[in-house]
């Protein structure tokens, strides 16, 4: 069986927990406010120029797309990801795993109500292995 596509968490945890990783810590400490201000919002945003390619391949040639409107989008999708990937991330932790995999991020989207992307996700998963298995 081919290994699903995975994403290592980075340990993003706040230090205070001596030499112990975050991760085997009994009780991991929450982000304070002001760690969570010190990311500025477009660390958190997916590159424009990305989103600005992919919203075009969708569009006519003819087509102009507004500064505002690639901003919207930007973080639309960004938060999308994160929403997902966070549910993942817990379904994880609760594993007490550390790699989110393909199935994961499958499963956190059925059960966070997108039923709808899950046909196209699970052909791009196995398209994905299969190029992977090359």
């Amino acid at each position: 069986m081919l290994e699903s596509p995975s994403v290592n968490l980075p340990n993003l945890a706040p230090s205070g927990g001596g030499d112990i990783p975050y991760e085997q810590r009994a009780d991991p400490l929450p982000f304070t406010d002001a760690q969570v201000d010190g990311f500025k919002e477009q660390d958190r945003w997916l590159p424009i120029a990305n989103v600005s390619r992919i919203m075009k391949t969708s569009l006519p040639a003819s087509a102009k797309i507004s500064k505002d409107a690639k901003e919207c989008v930007q973080e639309c999708v960004s938060e999308f990801i994160s929403f997902i990937t966070s549910e993942a991330a817990e379904k994880c932790l609760n594993e007490k795993r550390k790699t989110i995999n393909g199935e994961d991020v499958l499963t956190s989207t059925k059960s966070l109500g997108f039923d709808n992307y899950e046909g196209v996700l699970k052909i791009y998963l196995a398209k994905l292995r299969e190029t992977e298995a090359r």
